[in-house]
């Protein structure tokens, strides 16, 4: 489908929004790069091991330079899909994890499922993925995930039904531990929501596309005047959505403003334009305007898109940013990872205000770091 077609699930959203100024004072940014990280992708064992050998060799020495407010390198978080688990290529994702200080999640692609086939499916993954040492525990030490739904189609949200299946599929993920899905945005595919630019709750409507709308997230009170809110945390799963609008300052046929959705791709790297574009529409819980949140993703194992990371773009992008976003300019950067990113989202609705970097581990953390 073209940009056009699909423009009536999001357009009407963001022509109506008018993205809430930034405070002043001192804000924090937290970015997160949520790749589907794919090394199978159109390539057989012995490319996808060699993918494997350039990231966890090229990549760690990329970011090595730059550092944000807390010290932290640029996080990266690999959504691996789980229908492809390779063993071999597991063991090179863990040292490219201990090189760089990047994290595993879930990706799955599946089609024409059923509840208990995806279920199995999930439960087999994070096995597998905890055998290597991946995804986060909760308080009680259990084990959690974030989750991308492959081909975007996250609850069985394409019209044709296609790539998915499974009208519960919310319901199911928080049964099966997932913390949020980082699905979207997925423009210009036909799967996009309505619901752009939030972070929010989906409930789970037992039919496709249940997070198409939801509660936002917000800075919890126990103000009487607030008494008739909506609990923020009423929904089934939490939703951490990227920045979707429109680039009116890269045109096509420098006429027309093209699609900005935060993928990051050979054509499209990570610019400083977009990256006021992003912090332009300010992605926050609702309460809490000073933490920006710029959820980013990509395919970005397998060539061409492989290059941005391992190679000039990157640190470009990162000198920027390291230059730029600073107290002295009235912001602390904060590289996160999509477990810390949700972390500092629940902090927010707790009330914490402040050094967002402090609260990365508030709630979910690394196995090693869960006691």
């Amino acid at each position: 489908m073209s940009v056009l077609t699909t423009a009536k699930y999001w357009l009407p959203t963001y022509l109506r929004q008018k993205p809430l100024s930034l405070p002043t004072g001192i804000k924090d940014v937290m970015i997160a790069v949520c790749d589907h990280f794919e090394p199978m992708h159109h390539a057989d064992k012995t490319e996808a091991m060699n993918r494997m050998g350039r990231w966890k060799t090229e990549f760690p020495k990329n970011i090595k330079p730059f550092h944000d407010h807390d010290g932290v390198a640029p996080r990266h978080t690999c959504f691996y899909p789980v229908e492809q688990y390779d063993k071999d290529l597991l063991q090179e994702v863990e040292e490219l994890v201990a090189r760089s200080g990047a994290e595993v999640e879930v990706h799955l692609h599946h089609e024409n499922d059923t509840p208990r086939k995806f279920s199995d499916k999930i439960k087999k993954g994070m096995d597998q993925l905890q055998e290597h040492g991946f995804l986060p525990l909760d308080g009680k030490g259990d084990p959690r995930f974030g989750f991308v739904h492959g081909d975007w189609a996250l609850d069985n949200s394409h019209p044709l039904g296609s790539h998915c299946g499974v009208n519960n599929e919310i319901t199911l993920l928080r049964e099966l531990g997932c913390y949020a899905d980082f699905t979207m945005p997925s423009a210009p595919d036909a799967t996009q929501t309505r619901t752009i630019n939030r972070i929010y709750y989906a409930s789970d409507q037992r039919r496709p596309k249940s997070h198409d709308q939801g509660v936002e997230a917000r800075v919890l009170t126990t103000d009487p005047l607030a008494a008739d809110d909506v609990d923020p945390r009423f929904g089934d799963l939490l939703m951490v959505q990227g920045p979707l609008g429109l680039n009116w300052k890269w045109r096509k046929n420098g006429i027309f403003p093209r699609l900005e959705n935060a993928d990051l791709t050979r054509i499209n790297p990570p610019t400083a334009q977009r990256m006021d574009l992003w912090k332009h529409l300010h992605i926050h819980v609702t309460g809490r305007p000073e933490w920006v949140f710029i959820k980013l993703h990509t395919h970005g194992a397998p060539p061409p898109n492989n290059d941005i990371f391992l190679g000039d773009t990157y640190r470009r992008f990162h000198e920027h940013l390291t230059t730029h976003y600073t107290p002295e300019q009235g912001w602390r950067l904060h590289y996160v990872s999509a477990r810390e990113m949700v972390n500092i989202v629940h902090a927010a609705e707790d009330g914490h205000r402040g050094n967002a970097g402090l609260y990365r581990d508030y709630r979910y953390k690394l196995p090693g770091n869960a006691a």
